[in-house]
């Protein structure tokens, strides 16, 4: 069910503080103070609140059936596997007593989110933040796998895609193309187009023999940094509603694509860089990361045109547009 959320909410509704402390009482953690919404809580989901034992965020009414024991799951083994910090003791509630839906309480992590600090940050701060990006992901793509799939929160192990990984993601990208046709034109030269771009790089993902974690929406949204005399570190890592196990290059995607909208495309390339240090076949993922844009695009360009977004206007067609951003990432692969 994972993979299958892109654009959904379910919001947490009205909230009363008699609710709140039941929560906290049920998990030992203070009494109530004082609860705020999130300034970063896209889907509506989450909530702030402070108790004499500390600062906690209440994640509430769930997308999908095993939300909150997926994503559980994917945090301990990522406190177990790595040095990443996420948010853990991870509490989960499966009653719905208090608030008619489960819900799950964490910590809130320290750091600051990337927006907060971006206009006093030096060009070597840019290039440092850059670095410890990429070596968080390398570190979260360390957990290879046999199969590729989501998460079976019956009993935890992995629910292999149907037909192979390339089939799942090119039925995706189509699958989102078709769907951006009810909010905007999409010409027989934007399908062809993309039609050319996925079967130039069927080789490149049917020979992929090692599928790894995938946090599936890595985005400055979902990570705080801090920084001390050691320089800079991402002191928080959140938000595994995404999460599945295929090609981690995908992830690198969000972030590349605020890099080139900024026109930092220098920062993008050391990155990447850093990212494929030791990677010897740069041709694989300079090819696979074109079509991971390409599904980023899609997504992007379909909610843009469903919302009416007035800050998005030009005159150029899907293929047009996304090709600025295909040939822009594959040139930063060198």
């Amino acid at each position: 069910m994972t993979t299958e959320i892109i654009f959904a909410s379910k919001k947490l509704g009205h909230i009363t503080d008699t609710q709140l402390q039941s929560m906290l009482h049920r998990f030992n953690l203070g009494k109530f103070v004082s609860s705020e919404k999130t300034a970063n809580g896209v889907m509506g989901q989450t909530l702030l609140v402070t108790s004499t034992e500390g600062r906690f965020v209440l994640k509430g009414n769930p997308l999908f059936s095993g939300q909150f024991a997926e994503e559980k799951f994917f945090v301990e083994k990522i406190r177990d596997r790595t040095s990443i910090a996420v948010p853990t003791p991870y509490l989960v509630d499966d009653n719905e007593d208090i608030f008619g839906w489960k819900y799950a309480i964490m910590p809130l992590l320290p750091g600051k989110h990337l927006r907060e600090v971006s206009s006093r940050l030096f060009l070597e701060d840019k290039f440092k933040i850059a670095e410890v990006i990429a070596e968080t992901l390398t570190a979260l793509h360390s957990w290879k796998v046999n199969d590729f799939g989501e998460l079976n929160t019956k009993d935890f192990s992995i629910r292999p895609f149907d037909g192979t990984y390339r089939t799942w993601l090119y039925n995706r990208i189509n699958y989102w193309l078709n769907d951006a046709k009810k909010y905007s034109t999409i010409t027989t030269e934007d399908i062809l187009w993309v039609e050319e771009l996925l079967n130039s790089a069927k080789g490149y993902f049917d020979s992929i023999t090692s599928p790894a974690f995938v946090m599936g929406d890595f985005k400055p949204e979902n990570f705080l940094l801090h920084t001390n005399d050691r320089g800079w570190s991402i002191s928080g890592l959140f938000d595994f509603t995404n999460s599945y196990f295929g090609d981690p290059v995908s992830d690198l995607i969000k972030m590349l694509i605020l890099y080139i909208d900024n026109g930092e495309q220098e920062i993008a390339r050391h990155l990447l860089s850093v990212y494929l240090h030791n990677v010897e076949e740069k041709e694989s993922y300079q090819q696979r990361i074109k079509v991971h844009m390409l599904q980023q695009n899609v997504l992007d360009w379909g909610c843009a045109k469903a919302m009416g977004m007035v800050t998005w206007k030009h005159d150029l067609s899907f293929s047009n547009w996304a090709q600025q951003y295909v040939e822009a990432v594959a040139d930063l692969i060198n």
